[in-house]
């Protein structure tokens, strides 16, 4: 009936009805092409595992914090207004030992002009022992000495051919001016002129007067001074008057009980200088000393608007030197790393694509490895490196180098793993048939199957990295000065005082070394979710 219909129908009709069913036909063609912009669109596995890691809020926060550590390590040095090992000062006024004063009470010893080398500490050490049980002769050596007591506390020393080799004495001769000279002839008669109670003596043809205050006059001027005490000053270029030492001299008679005093003297300038003297009550040495305006390494100094984390214990800038450090602990980190996967993977894509008796020598090898006890040897090779006064900068070297040889076991394992799994796979089988060689199939197309469990395994093998840089540093086996790192930084905690007194010292070295590792451990754990969802929990 619907076919008597159809045939009964208008031509026009039948038509339009065909093309409305062709219409209607290309339309839903239409709408289920791939063609247009409709179409399901299928991700590469790369922009798959990107997309992953990247919906990671965790995994965002360590990349975030890595990006900053990176511009603040590298791009913060660069703009810092101070360089790495550029030293700053401050003034400040110090006391500082000047001279020092002691009444003498032991034998003093001058060798005769020409026999210094026959005077020697022996032959003193032998007269004091003489002169103690009161023998005026003594032997030494297969030679004989005399000596002769030629005033109070003045004795002369001869050999035994009767020449004069030196004297010993208690009272000091002085000169009172700097450009003086103070021979052995002058030295010898007048301390016996002086001692004897003499007003004189005579020396190349010049009288020498002795007053009884022990000023010693030549032609009416003041030539020496003989005093009992002994004033002199720290310095050998400075040169203490005879006013000087009598004033010293004064204030010792009068503050013998209390053991100190301070001394006030006027300069020519009109500036009051003040001298502080302090007695050793064991020895009975004064240490004089004196307040001066000395330039000093700005040490310790706190945070201020020059320096915001205020400066170290060398007086370099601390935010400065945090920014070299941390250039200093990533680079050594990454160096270390691509040394160990270096290794890692050559080894261990040659024991999984082999096999057999090259597996087992390799996998011995790694266990060997694993039996050294790598801090131990750093430890010792950093003492070595010490004692044989190694530059900084090759010492850094050779740093990287010991960690990174020491680091790669544990990757050839992960990659041996995995290619032995990968090695009977079809791919493997069609590059075998394919005759592609052995290099080729191992570097090729087994290695980069594995690079993803790489990424992961270095990427939190840096955290550990940089942590076991950091400890050598604390300990002084890793990075020198002048060098910074931020293990070498905190190595100022093992100082009490540093500790509880200067927290910008230590807490900020510590904050970026706890952010960067701890960043790296969750980019590593992002990466890991990413490449293997199964894993997410």
């Amino acid at each position: 009936m619907a076919d008597k219909n159809y045939e009964n129908r208008p031509q026009e009709d039948v038509l339009n009805e065909e093309k409305s069913t062709e219409n209607a036909s290309e339309s839903s063609e239409q709408v289920y092409s791939l063609n247009d912009d409709r179409r399901v669109k299928v991700l590469s596995p790369g922009v798959m595992v990107a997309k992953r890691f990247f919906r990671n809020r965790l995994a965002m926060v360590g990349l975030i914090i890595l990006i900053i550590m990176f511009a603040f390590s590298f791009i913060g040095g660069l703009i810092s207004p101070y360089e790495e090992d550029q030293l700053f000062y401050r003034t400040e006024i110090l006391k500082k030992e000047y001279a020092s004063a002691i009444e003498n009470t032991e034998f003093r010893y001058t060798a005769a002009e020409g026999q210094a080398s026959a005077f020697t500490g022996i032959v003193q050490a032998q007269f004091t022992l003489a002169q103690s049980k009161g023998s005026d002769e003594f032997a030494y050596g297969g030679k004989s000495y005399k000596l002769s007591k030629d005033g109070d506390n003045l004795y002369s020393i001869y050999d035994g051919d009767g020449t004069l080799l030196g004297i010993a004495y208690k009272d000091i001769f002085s000169v009172s001016n700097a450009n003086e000279t103070l021979t052995f002839d002058i030295r010898y008669e007048g301390l016996k002129a002086y001692s004897n109670g003499e007003a004189s003596f005579t020396v190349d043809g010049l009288t020498y007067e002795i007053a009884d205050d022990g000023l010693v006059l030549l032609n009416g001027q003041e030539y020496g001074y003989i005093s009992r005490y002994v004033v002199q000053a720290l310095m050998s270029d400075v040169f203490l008057t005879r006013e000087f030492k009598d004033t010293v001299i004064e204030i010792i008679e009068k503050n013998r009980t209390t053991g100190e005093a301070v001394l006030e003297v006027e300069a020519e300038d009109g500036v009051k200088q003040e001298y502080y003297f302090v007695k050793n009550p064991n020895t009975g040495k004064w240490t004089i000393t004196q307040e001066t305006e000395s330039r000093v390494y700005d040490t310790y100094s706190a945070p201020s608007s020059e320096h915001w984390l205020g400066t170290d214990g060398y007086g370099f800038d601390m935010l400065t030197r945090l920014m070299y450090g941390g250039r200093v602990s990533l680079m050594i980190g990454f160096i270390v790393e691509i040394i160990s996967t270096v290794l890692g993977v050559i080894m261990g894509g040659i024991s999984g694509y082999f096999g057999g008796w090259v597996d087992n020598l390799i996998m011995r090898i790694v266990d060997v490895f694993y039996c050294i006890p790598s801090m131990p040897i750093i430890i010792i090779l950093g003492a070595a490196m010490d004692n044989m006064g190694v530059d900084p900068q090759i010492r850094m070297i050779y740093l990287m180098l010991i960690l990174g040889f020491l680091g790669w076991p544990g990757l050839a394992r992960l990659v041996r793993g995995q290619i032995l799994s990968l090695r009977e796979q079809e791919f493997m089988t069609a590059t075998e048939a394919c005759g592609i060689s052995v290099r080729r199939r191992i570097f090729k197309h087994l290695i980069p199957n594995v690079i993803p469990q790489l990424i992961v395994s270095c990427t939190m093998g840096l955290g550990g990295t940089i942590l076991t840089e950091a400890t050598l540093s604390f300990l002084g086996l890793g990075v020198r000065f002048p060098f910074a790192s931020w293990g070498n930084i905190i190595n100022d905690v093992k100082n009490t005082f540093v500790l509880t007194n200067y927290w910008f010292i230590w807490i900020p070295a510590g904050v970026l070394l706890l952010l960067t590792v701890l960043a790296f451990n969750i980019l590593g754990d992002g990466l890991r979710d990413a490449f293997d969802p199964k894993m997410k929990r």
